[in-house]
């Protein structure tokens, strides 16, 4: 299995605890074949509290104890260890880890800031209904950048989870033009005049830069067919359109719940951050 970056809360939290109390970080300097988690992955080891996974399991544990005894010990240099995961450690994954302990303190916590900062996808999502906000808890722990947007701005929770940018503009397809480079786009205001807007916004950067990723419409079927209608009215060709994904969310996931919903794109996002097409079943 592959690491994925670290929530931004984890690394928020074990900031905050760090300037309380030593730790130990562990982290994982290499791996090979198959293991829990890959090179990157981390956890803060506190006296009584830990921050992060390395992957669990008797791998954890043990590092969990030894990280303990270099606290305890007050230690103040690295130290590395090599792990085999193998029947002795009670686990088959068959691969093998290097772990590095580095003993660190509350004067390490600017540079632990910029070194253990995981870089994110930013991803625009229009819509502040009960569908937006189940997908905005969906992907904040993430890793992308998300920035929630609506023509409404006292739609927005207070407070936000953490790590979201809200953003009120009016009109809402204004916004579309300031997204980051690279930005994915969710749509699904409250209006269909608006999602009209917000697509044609997408689809006119994309026309002139060409610098968006996936661009999702909530919806049905029907619902796009109009849209496609109304599109090609404003001049957007076939391939312009098929940049467009309606309805969104990984095919094979029912329901109409904002959860279910939400579950289904926050997997859709994550295929496609891995290089498939949005529409492809899940990796086995």
């Amino acid at each position: 299995m592959s690491s994925a970056p670290h929530t931004t809360v984890d690394l928020h939290t074990f900031l905050c605890r760090l300037r309380e109390a030593p730790a130990v970080l562990v982290s994982v300097h290499e791996a090979r074949g198959s293991v829990p988690r890959g090179v990157g992955a981390w956890m803060a080891v506190f006296d009584r509290e830990v921050v992060g996974t390395i992957g669990g399991g008797h791998l954890e544990w043990d590092a969990m104890r030894r990280a303990r005894e270099l606290l305890a010990r007050r230690a103040v240099e690295a130290v590395v260890q090599s792990v085999t995961l193998g029947p002795s450690l009670g686990q088959c994954c068959g691969g093998a880890v290097t772990l590095g302990y580095e003993p660190v303190d509350a004067r390490h916590a600017p540079a632990l800031e910029r070194r253990l900062a995981a870089v994110r996808t930013p991803v625009a999502l229009f819509g502040g209904g009960h569908v937006g906000r189940a997908i905005v808890q969906a992907l904040a722990p993430l890793p992308f950048a998300l920035t929630w947007i609506d023509s409404r701005d006292e739609v927005f929770p207070d407070p936000l989870p953490f790590g979201v940018q809200a953003e009120h503009s009016a009109p809402v397809q204004a916004a579309v033009a300031d997204l980051a480079a690279g930005s994915h786009v969710l749509v699904m205001s409250f209006s269909h005049a608006e999602d009209l807007d917000i697509v044609a916004a997408c689809l006119d950067r994309v026309r002139t830069r060409d610098d968006l990723g996936f661009i999702g419409l909530i919806g049905s079927r029907t619902k796009w067919a109009t849209f496609r209608h109304r599109l090609g009215d404003r001049g957007f060709d076939e391939a312009s359109l098929a940049r467009v994904t309606c309805p969104i969310g990984l095919p094979g996931i029912t329901g109409k719940e904002p959860a279910v919903i939400a579950a289904a794109v926050a997997a859709q996002l994550l295929l496609v951050e891995s290089g498939a097409p949005a529409g492809s079943p899940m990796p086995a």
